[in-house]
């Protein structure tokens, strides 16, 4: 993609200083910056849709381990008193087929929360690139900054059929 200057010339001979190219990267870099957030909040917003699916199987199967406890327990006390009558039986039955279950569905919601990934890994390695990009950027250009004299220090804008390579830059190392 060609570097454009902010008033839209593109000519091929117009030269910019050096504190316009520093104002032109800072915008790229602050650019670069807000869009590789804008790519973590997307990675998230996408696994919290297995959140959202997971935490609500959770929540009932943990609803319907209480209801199981309570009827295990009013089945047992039911037992103890009754000692021999069928209605405990029947709480027995209800309490188990809850428990159940509720293991169906915690066994689920479990495993919809497994597939969650709460790191932007994608944002991150962008980031990482980012930032091995710039510093072999600077590297490179403090090494042409005490290769080129200060007289010939204003970079031309870069020639629209490539888009890479900055116009002027041979000519500057040819004379």
């Amino acid at each position: 993609m060609p570097l454009v200057p902010p008033d839209g010339d593109t000519r091929v001979g117009k030269e910019r200083t050096l504190s316009q190219l520093v104002a032109q990267a800072s915008e790229d870099i602050s650019t670069i910056i807000s869009k590789e957030i804008e790519l973590a909040k997307l990675e998230i917003q996408g696994s919290l849709v297995h959140v959202k699916q997971g935490v609500p199987l959770l929540v009932v199967a943990g609803v319907l381990v209480l209801y199981a406890i309570g009827l295990l327990f009013t089945a047992g006390a039911w037992g103890l008193y009754a000692a021999g009558l069928p209605a405990w039986a029947a709480f027995l039955i209800v309490g188990g087929v809850l428990v159940v279950l509720a293991g169906i569905l915690a066994y689920v919601g479990q495993k919809a929360l497994k597939k969650v990934n709460p790191k932007p890994t994608r944002a991150i390695a962008g980031v990482e690139e980012t930032l091995s990009t710039l510093k072999s950027a600077r590297e490179s250009g403090s090494v042409h900054a005490k290769a080129v004299p200060a007289s010939k220090s204003q970079v031309a804008l870069p020639r629209a059929a490539s888009g890479s390579q900055v116009a002027g830059a041979s000519r500057s190392q040819d004379s």
